[in-house]
């Protein structure tokens, strides 16, 4: 399996410089790699402290790193932090304004063996994190072979993963890793199951995001002028799917404001759902006086995790297409969560938790979601959704003390 690896990789790095020609995200992924050792060998002459490196594939997985890169850092302020990304949208947003706590952020080469140990050699590192999953076979084995303790955490791991299904290559990768903290019992249950034994668990640190960004959102003078004394749900991350159960709701409602954030900032289908909305609708970009409008549609990216604090209820898009958005965030912020019934409910643990917990509510059709919408405007209803996410959050809190503090405890001399 370790050479059809390396085949494989070999072969992917000779095919992508050809689909790039024809693929304008492939030929940004690749661009973005160029000249990766340079900037990374200039910043390491000129910073040769204590470093520790976190990776996450992309943007999501940055805000669970987030909490666990604060707390590092205020436990060992002397360090520096690089932080690595696979995915390019992941990196252009992160490398648009100054990151609290980070220091150095890069793409992560590909995984050839070369690439992957001159890397880590010339990064250093005394710590090496990964968020969630995106573990990389021949970065794991160059970090061992320089002895850098090498920690999962916000591990959520599901039985069908290629990591249980047999005692091979993927598994090995796995069992290499020196401490691995989950997000929850079943993920420590697994690696039980195939004999782990430094698996910890810490929670998702995702809560402690969430709320960190609730205690401090971004201010929206112009909208919080416009929601004013209006009842508001805010509808994030949402696609075509998702659209076509809230525009009879929108329609059927005139107690509500409105902001619509869509995954997808193409224009074409902001505009067919504004025809099909019986409101007035207006896009932020167009102007800041909305005093004329029902519906706000959010065409950039940034805003989305802090227009929460402006909403009644929410939804969060995804579930029925690609995969259910972070529903935790407007969770945060005290405001029940209604998203759509789930193809794959184990890739979102937390989904099925919030509906136990009675903060979120799944839908399945346009009448459902018109009914729910209904239900909680009872005011006993609606307040126990309040109470259940403010309660939810909080005692799921402490996820990334609990990985620093142990990770420290584990490695106490620069890790090394």
């Amino acid at each position: 399996m370790n050479l059809l690896y390396r085949i494989a990789l070999a072969f992917t790095t000779f095919l992508l410089p050809i689909v790039a020609v024809f693929s304008t995200k492939i030929n940004h992924f690749l661009k973005g790699r160029k000249g990766l050792m340079q900037k990374l060998s200039v910043f390491r002459s000129e910073n040769p402290g204590n470093l520790a490196w976190f990776h996450v594939a992309s943007l999501g997985e940055y805000e669970q790193a987030k909490p666990v890169i604060e707390k590092f850092k205020k436990a060992k302020p002397d360090y520096l932090i690089a932080v690595s990304f696979f995915s390019p949208s992941g990196y252009d947003i992160a490398t648009r304004r100054p990151q609290p706590n980070v220091d150095f952020i890069s793409y992560i080469p590909l995984d050839r063996k070369s690439a992957a140990l001159q890397f880590v050699k010339t990064l250093n590192p005394s710590f090496a994190f990964f968020a969630k999953y995106d573990l990389w076979h021949h970065h794991i084995l160059a970090l061992k072979s320089q002895k850098v303790p090498t920690i999962l955490f916000s591990a959520s791991f599901r039985e069908d993963q290629k990591y249980f299904s047999s005692n091979g290559f993927f598994q090995k990768i796995l069992m290499r890793m020196d401490l691995v903290f989950t997000q929850n019992q079943k993920s420590l249950e697994l690696l039980d199951s195939i004999g782990y034994e430094q698996g910890i668990l810490a929670g998702d640190t995702r809560f402690d995001r969430v709320r960190e960004s609730a205690s401090n959102p971004k201010s929206f003078p112009e909208i919080e002028a416009w929601v004013s004394g209006k009842k508001v749900m805010v509808l994030g991350s949402v696609w075509e799917e998702d659209m076509q159960l809230l525009i009879p709701l929108i329609n059927s409602r005139s107690d509500f404001f409105w902001i619509i954030a869509p995954h997808d900032l193409n224009p074409e289908p902001m505009d067919k759902w504004s025809e099909s909305i019986q409101k007035r609708s207006i896009k932020y970009s167009q102007s800041k006086d909305f005093s004329n409008s029902e519906v706000l549609f959010i065409d950039n990216i940034g805003m989305l995790s802090s227009l929460y604090q402006y909403a009644s209820l929410a939804y969060v898009g995804g579930a029925f297409g690609k995969g259910l958005h972070n529903i935790l965030e407007p969770l945060g912020f005290g405001v029940p969560v209604i998203f759509g019934e789930l193809k794959n409910p184990q890739k979102f643990p937390e989904a099925a938790i919030s509906v136990k917990e009675g903060c979120g509510f799944s839908v399945k059709d346009a009448e459902g979601l018109i009914q729910l919408v209904d239900e909680l405007q009872e005011e006993n209803r609606y307040s126990q959704a309040v109470n259940a996410a403010n309660s939810w959050v909080e005692s799921n809190l402490g996820a990334a003390e609990i990985i620093v503090s142990k990770v420290l405890s584990n490695f106490p001399n620069h890790g090394r």
